[in-house]
């Protein structure tokens, strides 16, 4: 009966229209009063509590160097260089979305900011060369999702809390599979590109190639300096967010000369916005997680996994399939809030690497963003390219499918994530 309070609370408020996070309280207020428990004093406690976390300020820092490398001039630079890497070949430009795709993943994190970046600058080469519109905007629409699954990424740092799990080997245990999303996108483009008869552009020189590689060097730095600095102990994920925010600002105002100080007021104003409004979501969902504990939600669901616990990989097949159901109508941060409370103590009870279902939970929940009605990247990449929005969903089938295949080998082998991340440790 709990359970059945909480969803038809929960759904009933989306149906109304309200914004997540006010709909994750009335959810909790719904539970406090079905279990008798109705305190707003400890409504308000979880609330602080959540927001008041050390690994959380990762997020605004993360987001405050996105808005800076694209006011910078740093993620244009990644395009033009991969443009001289692959653009003369046969479909060029899409597998320059993909290689751009993987760079700006390393980044900034988000898949709405990526999505946005890699529509605006290649959409428009792609419609001058003649290339499906459609499919164009599809392919960076499935592009952008590999930024969750690359580090450093936001949702890896939002379950890594919620979930009490280690966010640096999350970060590491990302790696590999998010190069295996871009692989995937890049085959089925190849397999696309076949029938598109457009003209490779022109192969550009030594130089040039030489050229784009100098200029984008500072741009190129900032992963590799992440991954190393978590890899050898350097900082924390929180500490490296205000490194790469600050390597995002210095070079832009004083390597690439892009970033004004009068530009910084709206770069920082930009990122509060989306930062209060990510961690509202996670306050919220605090409540809603210390709810579902009390009430023993997890408990209920059991029964309903019972059949697959003798076998993991069955078991991480249903709880895949339950997340590709929910990440329909959920956005990204709101499913990983309220599934985290969950599926974990049933992961935890089933023998299960943390990490490696959190790498897979985390793709899972990039993919929803492809998926309708919700569809996040997909109604940006079409605002963005200016495609009609079905157009899009139609086009982006081919790669949604690839990503789904992608998961599944993940599920099947689970030591393509385990055996990359005991190295990199």
């Amino acid at each position: 009966m709990t359970l059945l309070v909480f969803a038809g609370s929960l759904l009933g408020a989306m149906v109304l229209g309200m914004p997540i996070a006010f709909a994750l309280l009335v959810s909790s207020l719904a539970m406090m009063w079905h279990l008798e428990a109705f305190d707003t004093q400890s409504m308000a406690l979880q609330m602080l509590n959540a927001a008041d976390s050390f690994a959380l300020l990762a997020v605004p820092f993360f987001l405050l160097a996105g808005e800076a490398m694209t006011a910078g001039g740093l993620s244009r630079r990644l395009v033009r260089f991969a443009l001289a890497l692959v653009g003369h070949r046969r479909g060029g430009l899409g597998y320059v979305a993909v290689i751009a795709a993987v760079l700006l993943s390393s980044l900034s994190g988000s898949a709405v900011a990526d999505t946005a970046a890699l529509a605006a600058v290649l959409v428009p080469m792609m419609r001058r060369a003649g290339y499906d519109l459609g499919r164009s905007a599809a392919l960076m629409a499935a592009g952008g999702i590999i930024a969750p699954v690359i580090p450093p990424s936001i949702g890896f740092i939002v379950f890594g809390v919620a979930a009490n799990i280690s966010i640096t080997s999350l970060f590491l245990a990302g790696i590999l599979p998010g190069l295996m999303m871009a692989a995937a996108l890049a085959f089925t483009w190849s397999l696309l590109a076949r029938g598109e008869l457009v003209e490779p552009l022109p192969r550009r020189s030594w130089a040039e190639a030489g050229e784009a590689l100098r200029d984008g060097l500072l741009a190129l730095g900032l992963p590799v300096i992440i991954v190393l600095g978590l890899k050898f102990g350097a900082f924390t994920p929180t500490e490296a967010g205000v490194v790469a925010a600050v390597y995002a600002i210095l070079v832009g105002m004083f390597g690439y000369r892009e970033l004004t100080p009068a530009m910084l007021p709206g770069v920082l104003v930009a990122a509060v916005r989306t930062s209060a409004a990510v961690m509202f979501l996670v306050a919220a969902a605090a409540v809603t997680a210390y709810l579902i504990t009390i009430a023993d939600i997890p408990g209920q669901i059991r029964p309903l996994l019972e059949p697959f616990m003798e076998s993991r990989v069955l078991l991480m097949a249903a709880m895949m399939v339950l997340v590709v159901v929910v990440g329909t109508a959920l956005d990204f941060i709101p499913t990983i809030l309220i599934l985290t409370p969950v599926l974990m103590p049933i992961v935890r009870e089933a023998g299960i690497d943390p990490v490696y279902f959190g790498v897979l939970f985390i793709m899972n929940n990039a993919i929803g963003l492809l998926t309708p009605p919700v569809g996040t990247v997909l109604n940006v990449a079409s605002a963005v390219a200016r495609v009609d929005l079905g157009r899009v969903t139609r086009a982006v089938t081919p790669f949604l499918v690839a990503q789904l295949l992608v998961l599944a080998l993940l599920v099947l082998i689970p030591e393509l994530v385990t055996v990359p991340l005991r190295w990199l440790r």
